[in-house]
């Protein structure tokens, strides 16, 4: 396949080098250390309980001061995707608190993303500008129960004009976030022309999530698990928002929510090549200093050989990432959806085989939650669902494979 953009990776400037060995520090010495007090939290208010485990802004407010501050945002930034992907990718050592903690968290991102690039400036005002600020919380409401959201034009939910507003009726779920209790802001993707064609069927409305007629129904957990922001199943009963909520314009949502998805995805694979590492260093030092049968399991061919399959697996995705990162800066979006879509394929997987190494090399202690493994594994799993499932990503890599233009002639047999 021929693929467009950068063929060697540039280095990174100087102050991503910066960015990169300040946030290596805040990991080493206050969030990894601060996983403990989250955990203890956690566990002492219950596992569905969504309060904000007060460790969380206390390093919200380490890393501003230290400058590591919605870094996921070029505007805000000045980083190009290629730089910001090690620091992402840092933060995925500790998915639960590290993202969160320098502004870099999904859904948030995507969120800030959207306005920042369609908002209006009264819609930046109030709802960017404290997103940006780490003040509120966010949600993104487009996945419904009803039918396969794979394919975003099934969408049901429908938006229907009303004078000089919106009324918007149907059923989500997966909506992340939306049961934090700073969750403020929903982003509701939904049918505003069921008659028009149909990538401009759908529109995006901000809808406040105190908005009367928007109902939490449950919420869902991740193989057993509920994280802190969770994942709610929403309905919406003649919601009633002024049609100024409209996000871009009507009849755009499928192309904002395209746009919203590409960076998405290239942060998440940024982050899980950081799980993947932890998982590799966690297994490294349970065979170093585990013994069986009378010497180290570090001694072990088989466990050998799956510590080397890790490394090569982790060093094939983040090429694959970082490649597609530098096409992106280079050309555009557009020009690397087909590495995104790669990558959004290859590194979940690569993640999940390098977990459930670890898994296995910790015996019982990997399934239990004593460890991190056991959660990493079970979002990492998930990942293979979100912002596009792996065989709706494969289908397009196949689609531009079979469009392509061989680089030499192709001899038949």
């Amino acid at each position: 396949m021929s693929h467009a953009g950068a063929t060697t990776l540039p280095p990174p400037s100087a102050r991503a080098t910066q960015l990169y060995d300040g946030m290596r520090e805040f990991m080493r010495e206050r969030v990894l250390p601060g996983e403990a007090d989250y955990t203890a939290y956690r566990r002492k208010m219950g596992p569905e309980d969504h309060s904000v485990p007060p460790v969380v802004e206390e390093l919200k407010e380490e890393a501003r001061r230290r400058g590591l501050w919605n870094l996921f945002l070029p505007s805000e930034s000045g980083l190009t995707q290629l730089e910001y992907a090690p620091i992402a990718e840092l933060t995925g050592w500790s998915l639960e608190l590290a993202p969160e903690v320098v502004n870099c968290a999904a859904p948030d991102t995507g969120n800030m993303e959207l306005l920042h690039l369609l908002g209006t400036p009264e819609q930046k005002q109030e709802w960017l500008e404290p997103l940006l600020a780490g003040t509120i919380r966010s949600a993104f409401a487009m996945t419904e129960p009803d039918v396969a959201s794979s394919d975003a034009t099934n969408i049901a939910t429908r938006i229907e004009r009303d004078g000089d507003d919106y009324v918007i009726t149907g059923r989500k779920w997966w909506t992340s976030g939306a049961l934090d209790p700073r969750c403020r802001i929903l982003v509701v993707m939904g049918k505003t022309d069921p008659a028009a064609q149909p990538h401009r069927q759908q529109s995006m409305v901000l809808v406040p999530m105190a908005t009367p007629g928007v109902t939490v129904v449950r919420d869902l957990p991740v193989l057993g698990r509920h994280d802190q922001h969770g994942h709610a199943e929403l309905r919406f009963d003649g919601v009633r928002v002024p049609v100024r909520n409209v996000l871009g314009e009507e009849g755009g949502g499928f192309a904002a929510a395209q746009a919203r998805l590409g960076p998405g995805r290239i942060h998440h694979c940024m982050r899980a090549l950081g799980a993947a590492e932890r998982a590799l260093a966690l297994m490294v030092a349970r065979a170093n200093s585990r013994v069986a049968f009378g010497s180290p399991l570090a001694d072990l061919g088989m466990l050998q050989q799956q510590v080397a399959e890790s490394r090569l697996e982790i060093e094939q995705a983040r090429l694959l990432c970082h490649r597609a990162c530098a096409v992106i800066d280079e050309s555009g979006n557009k020009a690397a959806r087909n590495l995104v879509a790669m990558a959004k394929i290859a590194v979940p997987r690569m993640a999940t085989a390098v977990i459930d190494r670890a898994i296995q090399v910790h015996g019982g202690a990997g399934i239990s939650d004593d460890t991190p493994l056991a959660a990493m594994y079970a979002w990492h799993r998930a990942m293979r669902l979100f912002d596009g499932p792996d065989e709706v990503h494969l289908r397009s890599v196949a689609r531009a494979e079979l469009r392509s233009q061989p680089l030499l002639p192709v001899r038949g047999v």
